[in-house]
């Protein structure tokens, strides 16, 4: 082919042009990048690229031998800086580059920043792709409302899509798309939990980046398949009722060469002052959210992936980098707002209209914020001055809850504020109670490995960790491997130990989260208020003598409350007396000290009488023998009618 073969032709209306030069342009990606088009009868590609410092731009691939100046695009006459035009008789598969020639002089060979499929890294190129699909997930699309509201259980699997299995027989690979919409589905469904996390799918060039230095933004990585593929993943998770949220990083990107970086030359997508521009935590660089163009760039994608994937909801990556100027700096390091402070008025301006946008287009989605500072309001709704987001993560239930699990537990109690601290701000937020893959990594070791005492006491503590957890207000996340009580931390690089699930201790691991997972959604108090001050009651968090919590989860209706009382000792509690309302009957209805769970099968009294003793500041109580490192909850009422919840324990009455 040679220039005649790129023909003017654009996508772009002047509405467009005006909305994205405005930062409300949301749909970005209908018009810009590669897109299969008909054009005067003749098949071939639009391509449309945003450069407003290059002198001169060209596509260049497998189609023209790479060469550089054979098909030059056109740049609109209306200042935008777009770069455009149509080349006839290519069709899905091409693969290209742009080669931007900067107004400086420089030449750079770049990705499509809109390109909806890439070449398999290392491999650099954007490949040209349609995304038709026949989506069979209408079920599941039209009643999800339900599955993603605030007062519903929300238990997430996280998952690292390249190394959850992997091919040993076949060089060690990753599993792909197809296999994982096989094998992973049937795992997380059989385990019960309602939503599984994908840290992010969007392709990055470096492997060991577990997917968070991203070049392609609007293409899920082509190390395990086509677009399609994806969306047969995400389509068979909800066709079982599972919902799909994707891990998503609008803080920074990397500095490879092909990706965003001085794209055209010049610092397009970040700032150009490395005080601003420069993140040096990950080196890598920072979105410039003042530049109105880039916040078009963002929200389509964000939207991009709520529309084109269904995803059920978008986890944002790193959000407390993005408010504070001064993140991970020294003084002189970075530069004050306009009011001279260290809040980043842009990008909390960004924030709350990505946040807007998002509920606007998909009201039944949520998004979740991984913010780890104090900043006020990040899941209040943006007309009560809040962020926005439906939810955010506990960082700090988390950190005091692993600290304190990871003590001796004859020293726990002088430690007892650190495991009950997490309830004096537990209703400030919308919280998610994570236990990430950020827990299992950078020498930490695995939760099991983290856990005091002999091999019994480790899983005990480790049930008694997840058993703590699924009673505690607020919405939970695993990560992968936490089903299985993991041994060693992990690595992105190789499967998780599968092999484990041959021992005892691990089975019971396994059985446990499974039941602990049906627990949480059978029992209504655990989530219809979890965000609710009035959904929880301390029964006694001072017992720091005997190391023991005890509380009230409550639903909607009071014949839903629960009690649940934590043991954090290895040593059974015989007679412990608690503060309870009055002539009920009593029915424990779960023990994570159950056989089963290669617990103790320490049980309570068949019978234990209400008292008229004053206890916990109530007028009656009663006596109950506490298995070790052990959980139990107890429902009440006379007329208990025991279902699903039949299989969690023992069957004890307790009573007058």
């Amino acid at each position: 082919m040679n220039t005649i073969a790129v023909k003017p032709y654009s996508l772009l209306t002047e509405g467009d042009i005006h909305s994205f030069r405005a930062g409300k342009h949301f749909r970005l990606y209908e018009k810009l990048g590669s897109h299969l088009q008909e054009v005067e009868g003749e098949q071939g590609v639009y391509f449309a690229v945003w450069a407003p410092n290059a002198k001169r731009v060209g596509v260049m691939g497998d189609f023209n031998g790479w060469n550089k100046i054979t098909h030059p695009l056109n740049v609109r006459w209306d200042g935008s800086g777009i770069w455009e035009g149509f080349i006839p008789e290519l069709g899905e598969g091409t693969v290209y580059k742009y080669f931007i020639e900067s107004n400086d002089g420089s030449t750079h060979e770049k990705g499509d920043p809109f390109a909806q499929y890439w070449e398999v890294p290392p491999r650099t190129a954007s490949v040209v792709w349609g995304l038709d699909y026949k989506w069979k997930d209408k079920k599941w699309m039209k009643n999800r409302s339900k599955s993603n509201a605030l007062n519903q259980p929300m238990s997430v699997y996280e998952v690292h899509l390249g190394s959850w299995k992997r091919k040993l027989e076949e060089n060690n690979r990753s599993f792909s798309y197809k296999e994982l919409a096989k094998e992973l589905v049937a795992h997380v469904k059989e385990l019960g939990f309602t939503h599984v996390e994908f840290m992010p799918a969007m392709e990055h060039p470096f492997f060991g980046s577990w997917g968070y230095q991203i070049c392609g933004y609007f293409a899920p990585s082509s190390r395990y398949g086509t677009p399609q593929d994806f969306m047969q993943l995400i389509e068979a998770f909800h066709k079982v009722g599972i919902g799909v949220i994707l891990d998503w990083v609008p803080s920074h990107f990397p500095g490879d060469g092909h990706g965003l970086y001085r794209f055209d030359g010049s610092a397009l997508y970040e700032h150009a002052d490395p005080r601003q521009g420069y993140h040096p935590d990950w080196s890598s660089y920072i979105f410039n959210y003042g530049r109105l163009e880039v916040r078009s760039f963002l929200i389509s994608n964000a939207l991009f992936w709520l529309d084109k994937y269904h995803a059920d909801g978008l986890r944002v990556d790193a959000v407390a980098s993005m408010l504070y100027l001064d993140y991970s700096r020294k003084e002189g390091e970075w530069v004050p707002n306009i009011h001279g402070g260290r809040e980043n008025l842009e990008a909390i301006s960004f924030l709350k209209e990505l946040n807007e946008e998002a509920y606007g287009s998909f009201p039944d989605i949520q998004m979740i914020a991984e913010e780890s500072t104090s900043f006020p309001l990040v899941s209040k709704p943006t007309f009560l001055g809040g962020l926005g987001f439906g939810m955010k993560w506990m960082m700090g239930w988390m950190n005091d809850t692993l600290e304190y699990f990871k003590i001796d537990t004859f020293f726990r109690n002088h430690h007892h504020n650190t495991i009950t601290q997490s309830l004096t701000y537990a209703f400030t937020e919308n919280f998610m109670l994570p236990l990430s893959h950020d827990e299992v990594v950078h020498g930490k070791g695995a939760l099991l490995e983290r856990m005091p005492g002999d091999e019994w006491q480790r899983f005990a503590n480790l049930r008694l960790l997840y058993a703590y957890m699924f009673t505690h207000p607020g919405t939970k996340l695993l990560f992968m491997g936490s089903e299985i009580g993991q041994t060693s931390e992990w690595k992105h690089d190789e499967s998780l130990k599968w092999d484990l699930l041959q021992y005892a201790p691990h089975q019971g691991v396994l059985a446990f989260v499974k039941e602990l997972n049906e627990f949480y959604q059978t029992e209504k108090a655990l989530y219809e208020k979890s965000f609710e001050a009035n959904g929880f009651e301390w029964i006694d968090y001072g017992d720091s003598h005997n190391c023991v919590l005890s509380y009230i989860r409550k639903g909607e209706n009071e014949k839903d409350d629960l009690v649940v009382i934590c043991n954090l000792t290895p040593v059974p509690k015989q007679a412990y007396r608690l503060g309870i309302y009055p002539s009920e009957q009593w029915q424990e209805i779960f023990n994570s000290d159950d056989l089963k769970y290669w617990g103790s099968g320490y049980k309570t009294k068949s019978a234990v009488a209400v008292e008229e003793k004053p206890w916990n500041g109530r007028r009656h109580s009663m006596a109950l023998d506490l298995p070790p490192l052990g959980m139990i909850a107890l429902k009440k009422g006379n007329d208990l009618v025991l279902t699903n919840n039949s299989r969690f324990s023992s069957k004890v009455v307790l009573g007058s």
